[in-house]
């Protein structure tokens, strides 16, 4: 599956919300995950999700020290 960052971006937007049960309208790919108030095990959930939907796997030393939404689609986008 190929898919645009902007594509990622809106993929991790709509999850994200979904489990966090809340909006990020003003997400961008400089947004630190953290300071949405998207903590580690929800994080998992929305990279469990991604990995799912995009049939990928994510290793979790490539996801170690990740910030950034801009960090995360890197990580997505080289695994597709």
């Amino acid at each position: 599956m190929t898919m645009t960052r902007s594509e990622l971006i809106e993929m991790f937007r709509s999850t994200a919300a979904e489990v966090a049960e809340r909006e990020f309208p003003e997400l961008t790919e400089e947004s630190e995950i953290s300071s949405m108030g998207v903590d580690s095990l929800a994080m998992l959930e929305v990279i469990g999700e991604m990995e799912r939907t995009l049939k990928i796997r994510l290793p979790d030393e490539e996801l170690s020290g990740i910030v950034t939404v801009r960090q995360l689609i890197d990580v997505v986008h080289a695994k597709l």
